[in-house]
């Protein structure tokens, strides 16, 4: 889509009509569902169609073209700011989606959702996750670029692209939005541009409730380039002022940029705007009537839309291709003077993994005492070479979570004077910011075309829960590093000891948890982490030992989740101990107490229950028989995820309270992770499967 630079900036009557068009659909359907948030769809429509019409490369019939710019609008409640542009730009939403607003089955739901509406680039509702989502699709803009056209001058190359974002007051309130701010400024990313809805209203009325520092001075000191436009004397937005700031924050291609913009909500109706009504309430038939006067349209009509405004507007879809005949050119040039590039790039963005890549996986020697934190370090070493996608790093805890996959190369941008800087480099610094992290992860893999991975310590999933929460919504192939999984950890005691953790994150519907019992385990998990990719998105934690733990032989049935580690002596087993993690070779040594006994004692390691549960019922029934009615689970947390696993008779060997300072193998021994106490634990499931 050709932009239009501020000299050649057109507004037309058709332009200002198609504004005001979009401002009344918004009205009307929130109006005839009953509930939604009218008012800054109303206020922001000139800024939205300034940008999807004037300024944005996209092509709406092709909403994933790997050329376009990425739109992401943060406040997801005004829904209808994107979906009123969706529609008039020629995606695949049409008149009677915008009379379906926020009903069952409509493609036109309360918050944006990714992957339910063509043009939707990220689901956004809980603020500041948007920004940050947009923060991580300039980091991966970059980062494709390095992959695949590094050495093309800035601006030439195919993988040239903006991302740009509306944020509004509650997103920038939001602590997470501050996190990926704060980077976004360290990392200069001049691909991005945050347009901020200055409104000055929120849900409990003016923002002088809660909200007043100096929003520009904040982001200048991050590092940002900053601009503020005013409202023209009537209220409205100052669209020839908008379209000027926005060329100006793309040309600024050093440093990422903010622009605020003073709307008044709800504008032009006349007793609404300005009002914390009109944010999250119907306007009312009244109202509605009397704004549809002041701008001239029929006030006993809904949702009209002339042809000739719809024809104006949709002419998005001839400027749209254009701008991709014109890449498409530029990319078979591109093609023809790098082809091992090209090579590079069709594998990628099919989600394809090269030819030969297991070989690169380390096996471990068996016996030997490894920390899987460690073993996974090794993997991600080893991974790199082959598959220059896979990048990734820790929120400031690479050495304790191994997640440095190039010490010599890390993402920093041109003028950072660390030796191993490179603006395309392979290790993430994401510093102390764990939910920006995660959020940012989010925007990575919603853009495309790399793999990401993240660490810190499992204690502190909790500051990224519902950035973790939105990967497993949106079906994302992130991948989640958690290391010092356990009381296994020690001195640094309770506050550092992850205890409900595991059980909470299980909790969170189509996130994949995976705690592997040693190194090959941890090895076999990265694998099918790999291979699930393309083929069945979802993101996965990895939760990884401190300690060191024994190593036993390769069994790639790991990667269903749940297998026979050791089976029992007899033909049918009297008991089944199953456990994860460091907590497999307690089972171990419980099940060598019990064949002593005589006790047919089976070991299941269970790295992953998400994955075991997606297994065939029989392959299930072979690991767990429904027969055998005495089971032990043992894993050092709460209880809460083997209940269904254990049965009636069963047994948990679990950590019902916080742990406390002290030397890891004095904590397991005290709260009762021993082999001694499990297979007591097996001996009561026995004596109860038989009463």
């Amino acid at each position: 889509m050709s932009t239009q630079t501020p000299e050649s900036f057109e507004w037309t009557d058709l332009d200002r009509r198609a504004v005001d068009t979009a401002r009344l659909l918004a009205a009307d359907a929130v109006q005839k569902v009953g509930n939604g948030h009218p008012g800054t769809a109303m206020s922001l429509a000139p800024a939205a169609y300034t940008i999807f019409q004037k300024v944005m490369k996209h092509d709406p019939a092709d909403p994933e073209w790997t050329g376009r710019d990425r739109f992401v609008l943060s406040p997801g409640h005004t829904s209808l700011t994107l979906y009123t542009q969706l529609f008039l730009a020629g995606y695949e939403l049409e008149l009677d989606d915008l009379k379906a607003f926020r009903t069952q089955g409509s493609k036109t739901p309360g918050h944006p959702e990714y992957g339910h509406t063509a043009g939707v680039e990220t689901t956004t509702g809980p603020l500041g996750q948007g920004a940050a989502n947009a923060v991580g699709m300039a980091m991966a803009a970059r980062y494709e670029r390095g992959l695949f056209d590094p050495e093309a001058p800035e601006g030439t190359s195919p993988f040239d692209h903006m991302i740009w974002a509306i944020v509004s007051d509650g997103d920038l309130e939001e602590g997470v939005s501050a996190e990926a701010s704060s980077l976004a400024g360290h990392q200069k990313l001049g691909n991005l541009v945050f347009l901020y809805d200055d409104n000055h209203i929120s849900i409990e009325g003016d923002t002088e409730t809660a909200f007043s520092e100096d929003v520009l001075k904040r982001y200048e000191a991050y590092g940002w380039h900053t601009q503020r436009i005013e409202p023209t004397a009537d209220g409205d937005v100052d669209v020839p002022a908008l379209h000027a700031a926005l060329e100006a924050a793309r040309a600024e291609t050093g440093r990422p940029s903010i622009i605020a913009m003073r709307t008044i909500i709800a504008w032009p109706a006349p007793t609404a705007q300005n009002t914390e009504a009109s944010h999250g309430s119907a306007l009312g038939d009244e109202e509605i009537a009397a704004t549809k006067r002041v701008l001239g349209f029929d006030p006993e009509q809904t949702f009209e839309v002339s042809d000739e405004v719809l024809r104006h507007a949709r002419r998005a879809l001839d400027r749209g291709a254009e701008a991709h005949a014109a890449w498409d050119k530029k990319i078979a040039e591109w093609r023809t003077a790098q082809p091992e590039r090209a090579k590079l790039f069709d594998r990628v963005s099919k989600g394809e993994l090269p030819a030969g890549w297991q070989d690169a996986l380390p096996v471990f020697e068996e016996g030997k005492s490894v920390a899987t934190r460690a073993a996974s370090g090794k993997i991600l070493q080893a991974l790199g070479p082959v598959l220059p996608e896979l990048w990734g790093g820790s929120a400031d805890l690479a050495g304790s979570n191994n997640t440095t996959i190039d010490k010599t190369s890390s993402f920093l941008p041109k003028g950072n004077p660390l030796p191993e800087a490179n603006p395309y480099g392979r290790t993430v610094h994401f510093g102390i910011r764990e939910f920006s992290m995660a959020a940012e992860m989010n925007g990575i893999a919603l853009h495309g075309n790399t793999r990401i991975y993240g660490g810190t310590f499992l204690v502190f999933s909790d500051y990224m829960r519902n950035a973790v929460r939105m990967s497993a919504l949106m079906q994302l192939p992130v991948t989640y590093v958690w290391t010092h999984d356990s009381i296994g950890l020690g001195e640094d005691g309770p506050t550092h000891q992850p205890v409900e953790h595991l059980a909470a994150l299980r909790a969170i519907p189509g996130l994949n948890v995976v705690r592997p019992a040693d190194a090959n385990e941890t090895a076999i998990a990265w694998a099918e982490i790999l291979k699930r990719h393309a083929t069945d998105p979802a993101p996965h934690g990895l939760a990884l030992t401190r300690q060191g733990v024994p190593t036993y032989a390769p069994n790639e049935d790991a990667a269903k989740g749940g297998y026979v580690l050791a089976d029992s002596s007899t033909e049918v087993p009297e008991v089944i101990i199953m456990a994860t993690g460091s907590e497999v070779q307690l089972a171990m040594a419980a099940r060598n107490a019990l064949e002593a006994e005589g006790t047919g004692t089976r070991v299941v390691s269970m790295p992953c229950v998400e994955w075991f549960d997606q297994q065939p019922a029989a392959y299930r029934e072979s690991v767990l028989p429904a027969a055998v009615k005495a089971r032990v689970a043992v894993e050092a947390g709460i209880g809460l995820t083997w209940y269904r696993y254990v049965g009636d008779a069963g047994r948990i060997v679990s950590l019902e309270h916080f742990g406390a300072s002290a030397d890891a193998n004095a904590l397991f021994a005290e709260y009762g992770f021993t082999p001694e106490n499990v297979a007591a634990a097996a001996r009561a499931s026995l004596a109860a499967a038989r009463a």
